[in-house]
């Protein structure tokens, strides 16, 4: 495991499950970010995190970290309705900014943000992280290089009824604290806001990274025997057309993956449970040269690579590859989109929405 001799100092708020299982590791096995500070009110669980992954400084108040003159960046790894009011304070303190998605719960408190980020000048990026899988990095280099005008997308979203029996088998542990802060609304209590946010930011950000704008949506929604179903019908600024489905929980394996078709050639893709690590499969058809294209994808740990693309930006002045403020607004102004056309069954123009999902 080879480090740069320049290293961002990163520091991690939040030990919980999502920073144990993810961005702990990816911070101490990046080539170019030092696991300088970790932060957590619950002193129980900053302290044991601190002796496993051993960073220069344990914090058990988040003003103290951010007062730090030597911490560079934070990544924000805690519950969704801390992300906005915790990206300002590290913004407003001079650092830069990786945060969990979705990046907010309403268009108007992104907004807010957003103009943090214009004033500040600061990197925020957003932990889309499907953006740095490798198969989707070429299906991207395609789209964009050689497949010529987008005619359609078709991407699913299927979490499965077996998922946590899977996820048990293959990651460590998680270590839970008594004393660690909530948010004041369970998150869980109404199940069609967390699953859009949960997961269909994930299918949002994706369709996006693919195929542009999302101007407007037409969604429907079926719940039946517990499981609940979105089909919904989009259409992107370039006239392309889009069907995305997101359905938690399908009785089969995870089903995750999407079709694109354009002048130039297809794309299809399977996109496996993302604790597996897995490079999702892409397979790329060239109708000029009519062969297929299948790359290996043998790194498959997205999160060290967004984590290394967020460095890059700001250490190299790479350009933003990951989902930035725009990304983000535009992807919470779509499920709200998605959220309003599933109950009335209406078309609904993106651009106009305001509220919460």
């Amino acid at each position: 495991m080879k480090k740069d001799s320049r290293q961002l100092r990163v520091g991690v708020l939040g030990c919980g499950p999502i920073a144990q299982f993810a961005h702990f590791e990816s911070a101490v096995k990046a080539s170019n970010c030092r696991l300088y500070a970790i932060c957590d009110a619950a002193e129980d669980l900053a302290r044991r995190m601190g002796a496993t992954y051993e960073p220069d400084k344990i914090y058990l108040d988040y003003d103290q970290m951010l007062a730090d003159p030597e911490l560079e960046a934070v990544i924000i790894a805690t519950s969704d309705a801390f992300h906005v009011p915790a990206s300002i304070k590290a913004l407003e303190a001079g650092k830069h900014v990786l945060c969990e998605k979705p990046i907010g719960l309403s268009v108007e408190e992104v907004e807010t943000l957003q103009a943090v980020v214009e004033r500040t000048g600061k990197v925020l990026q957003i932990g889309h992280m499907k953006r740095f899988d490798h198969g989707i990095e070429a299906a991207k280099r395609f789209i964009d290089r050689d497949m010529g005008e987008r005619l359609a997308l078709k991407a699913w979203y299927c979490d499965s009824t077996h998922r946590y029996t899977m996820t048990d088998a293959v990651q460590p542990l998680p270590i839970l604290s008594k004393a660690a802060l909530k948010p004041k609304e369970n998150p869980k209590a109404d199940l069609k806001r967390y699953y859009m946010l949960a997961h269909g930011c994930h299918l949002v950000d994706l369709a996006r990274y693919l195929c542009g704008e999302i101007t407007w949506v037409r969604a429907r929604l079926l719940e039946r025997f517990g499981a609940y179903s979105w089909f919904v019908e989009t259409e992107f600024a370039d006239g392309s057309l889009g069907h995305l489905d997101l359905t938690v929980a399908v009785r089969m394996d995870w089903h995750e993956g999407f079709q694109l078709y354009g002048q130039n050639g297809s794309v299809t893709a399977k996109t496996f449970n993302p604790w597996y690590f897995r490079s999702s499969e892409v397979e790329i058809f060239d109708e000029r040269t009519a062969t297929y294209h299948r790359p290996l994808g043998a790194d498959g740990h997205f999160y060290r690579r967004q984590l290394e693309g967020f460095a890059r930006v700001i250490l190299d002045g790479a350009p933003m590859q990951g989902a930035d403020i725009a990304d983000g607004l535009a992807s919470v102004k779509a499920m709200a989109a998605i959220a309003r056309s599933a109950e009335s069954g209406d078309k609904i123009f993106v651009a106009d929405i305001r509220g919460a999902v």
